[in-house]
């Protein structure tokens, strides 16, 4: 899926029913438009909010399996493993292992921070909930930042090529597991 896959699926709004060019009230339909050039839509012109009974409820969470993040966060630990292994196996050298384990650090334990840190917490308070997710969100992103600096200065011969090699591929296993989750779902 290409950026345009993307800009397309999620910055274009589901096209309505044939709509008249002129208000009830008689205003120019130009009138109408936002400062975006976008069409102002009613309350009346929603979608209809269907509530789930307890039973549809328990079938979609079955359909829908949650994975766990920790499964995530191990298989992170196991690609950043296999890219350090390759790294080595390429080069001949450890210190290209070494680069290559330093940017999966730099995933990996964030994660598994903010993991822990949402884990079990919240149940039942949403406006606590996402309060939580952005104060775990803002600790990860400071502790990825703190271990890319530690190993910029500390580490003489940092391979930046490895590094990054670690660190974009376990980022990768998000991405492949929201599509393995989708792919199962759709199995079911």
């Amino acid at each position: 899926m290409g950026f345009a896959d993307i800009h397309q699926t999620f910055m274009t709004r589901p096209v309505r029913a044939e709509r008249s060019k002129v208000s009830p009230a008689g205003a120019d339909w130009d009138e109408q438009k936002d400062a975006w050039g976008d069409v102002k839509e009613d309350e009346a012109e929603e979608l209809p909010f269907k509530t789930l009974t307890q039973e549809q409820a328990q079938a979609l969470r079955l359909k829908h399996p949650p994975i766990s993040v920790w499964r995530i966060v191990g298989i992170q630990v196991l690609v950043g493993l296999a890219i350090a292994l390759l790294a080595y196996l390429l080069t001949g050298e450890g210190k290209t292992a070494w680069s290559a384990l330093w940017g999966v650090a730099a995933v990996v334990f964030p994660n598994a921070l903010m993991a822990w840190g949402m884990t079990g917490l919240f149940r039942g308070m949403p406006a606590a909930a996402v309060l939580g997710f952005m104060f775990w969100e803002l600790i990860k992103i400071m502790t990825a930042v703190a271990i890319l600096a530690v190993a910029a200065v500390w580490v003489s011969d940092l391979n930046w090529l490895a590094m990054l090699a670690g660190l974009v591929g376990c980022l990768k296993v998000n991405w492949m597991a929201l599509l393995w989750q989708g792919r199962t779902s759709q199995v079911k």
